[in-house]
């Protein structure tokens, strides 16, 4: 399919701004550029509760935001990993999206500040994510949730860490996680797909900028072999959680979240895989300019709820 014409008009304007790529950048500026990508002038959401905390976790202090909707609870909970590349976003960068995922889906979403590459490498990042998903299970209870209906899920980056904890977990015998929301994940430390060699530049998500970002994050190419950094790579698959995949067809991400998709199936884990045909890296988070943004995140309410309600 052609590129879709608001997700080209998009581009246009990036282009016009003149902004370099990631890859260009020194690390400090793509953390302040990140924030400008994803910023709308819209009011927030209105949630009725908002709490940010610090949860101390294997001896690390983890910001965490706890957005709960209304309704009665104990309510189920997504734990929402932000993209970034391992190396940008934070809790801000992702406000609009957990907001929206929180009202969509009538869950407690417990968003992670997980710490960030080239400070933290590989395995940090990961390990972090794990570890909030277990505090989650057992304080939900403080916080209105419920214990037995978790799911993870993220973008980019976030979908990789939400892939991860997902195989930690099933490894690791513990915490149970009802559901995966793989948001265009990056599975594999490889760039030799035919979505990479397509959509290598001009689509905002560049084959140099993955490269600095797996650059940053892994203290060696070897590092990229490990499962819990490339997914796509894990044997042990079969008792994975339901998932559903979506990537962007213009993405260079696009190949590697659909083999992860099938490699999931094939495994036996009950998978549904969605390509939003005209549609670049980021358009989740950009629903206030993109159509098809605000469409997938109301796909992603609606899978959450009805994975929710099997539980």
């Amino acid at each position: 399919m052609p590129l879709d014409p608001q997700a080209k008009a998009f581009l246009d304007q990036v282009a016009a701004s003149g902004a370099p790529g990631f890859d260009q950048m020194t690390v400090q500026q793509a953390r302040e550029a990140i924030r400008g990508l994803f910023a709308t002038s819209a009011p927030p959401q209105p949630l009725k509760k908002v709490e940010d905390r610090v949860v101390n976790v294997g001896g690390v202090k983890l910001p965490v935001r706890i957005y709960t909707p209304d309704g009665t609870g104990p309510l189920p909970i997504l734990v929402f990993f932000h993209g970034g590349g391992w190396v940008v976003g934070d809790l801000e960068s992702h406000d609009a999206t957990c907001r929206a995922l929180a009202n969509g889906a009538n869950c407690i979403v417990v968003a992670v500040d997980y710490r960030l590459a080239p400070e933290h490498k590989f395995p940090a990042a990961a390990e972090d994510c794990y570890a909030a998903t277990k505090w989650v299970a057992l304080n939900a209870a403080s916080f209105g949730g419920d214990p037995k209906r978790i799911a993870v899920g993220g973008d980019s980056a976030g979908g990789n860490l939400a892939a991860v904890v997902a195989q930690m977990a099933t490894d690791r015998g513990a915490p149970t996680i009802k559901y995966q929301l793989l948001i265009y994940p990056v599975t594999n430390n490889s760039y030799d797909t035919a979505s990479y060699r397509n959509n290598a530049e001009g689509y905002l998500l560049t084959r140099g900028s993955m490269e600095w970002f797996w650059n940053h994050y892994l203290s060696n190419p070897n590092d990229g072999e490990n499962p819990y950094a490339s997914p796509l790579r894990g044997q042990r698959l079969s008792n994975l959680p339901p998932a559903w995949v979506l990537t962007a067809e213009y993405d260079p991400l696009c190949d590697e979240g659909a083999a992860y998709a099938t490699k999931m199936k094939d495994a036996g884990v009950a998978v549904e895989y969605t390509d939003y045909k005209g549609m670049i890296h980021g358009f989740f988070s950009l629903g206030h300019i993109l159509d098809q943004g605000k469409k997938a995140v109301a796909e992603a309410c609606t899978k959450l709820k009805a994975a929710f309600a099997k539980s």
